[in-house]
């Protein structure tokens, strides 16, 4: 019975996109495991507090994260 858990920054990822995430890591343990072990693969979306996630010694914040998904974090 897998347990996947994945830890993002809160108020990066709207809820759809959250429910994606679900449902992609599911779809993918179940390619890899067979059909049968769908009902019982978790998936644990679990949201860190902006600034409590570091990056290279440094606090990460949701703003950070959003300029990183564009390109734009450090320039």
């Amino acid at each position: 019975m897998p347990l996947i858990t994945v830890k993002v920054i809160e108020g990066v990822f709207s809820d759809d996109q959250k429910q994606e995430i679900i449902r992609r890591l599911t779809d993918t343990m179940v390619s890899i495991e067979g059909e049968n072990m769908r009902q019982v693969t978790s998936v644990l979306v679990e949201e860190i507090r902006s600034g409590n996630w570091g990056l290279g010694g440094k606090p990460l914040t949701t703003d950070d994260v959003r300029m990183l998904a564009a390109g734009k974090y450090g320039s």
